[in-house]
């Protein structure tokens, strides 16, 4: 098994790999790219994100600046707007709603390393899918730790660290993310 094949399996991995390595100098060259285009480009802007991520259905915006690990673990359902200093760790699949809204200098990571300095030091690291449902919207400065997933139509509060699931319909905010309330969306 290769460590790509790992890595997209949720299993150890060294990102160390020289296949896993060229992906992702290929994807942060996309991603400069993107970052570099004028602002009324929208043309080019689109084609480049569609070389970049796995799948982007519908009107997906992307201020820059944007760093990804991969592109091809990011998956977009339709409408998303993303404001400025996102970064995605794609090592596993990230799953972006329909009409979700992600805040300035949002963090969006996949990947984790192990807690023991030994194991940490061999380079091993693993990852874990996100998955944000339809019509989320993130405050700016919010963290999605690994294996989270967060349910439609609720709002994380600016600067919140979201460290487990949040169930649908709820506003969640701190370090960690606490849900304070149900929202109701009838």
């Amino acid at each position: 098994m290769t460590e790509k094949e790992k890595m997209i399996s949720g299993l150890d991995y060294l990102a160390c790999d020289k296949q896993l390595k060229a992906e992702r100098i290929k994807a942060k060259n996309l991603c400069l790219a993107y970052n570099a285009l004028p602002a009324e480009d929208f043309k080019s802007k689109e084609a480049l994100l569609r070389r970049l991520f796995g799948k982007i259905a519908g009107n997906v915006i992307i201020e820059p600046n944007f760093f990804c690990d991969y592109g091809y673990n990011i998956e977009f359902t339709d409408n998303a707007y993303i404001n400025h200093n996102c970064v995605i760790l794609d090592c596993a699949k990230v799953t972006i709603g329909a009409n979700v809204m992600i805040g300035p200098n949002c963090g969006i990571y996949t990947a984790t390393h192990p807690i023991e300095a030994k194991a940490r030091i061999s380079a091993l690291e693993s990852a874990k899918p996100i998955l944000i449902e339809d019509n989320v919207w993130l405050g700016g400065n919010v963290t999605i730790l690994p294996g989270v997933r967060i349910g439609r139509n609720s709002v994380i509060g600016a600067g919140a660290v979201v460290n487990r699931d949040v169930p649908a319909n709820s506003l969640a905010v701190g370090n960690p993310c606490k849900i304070i309330r149900k929202i109701n969306n009838d």
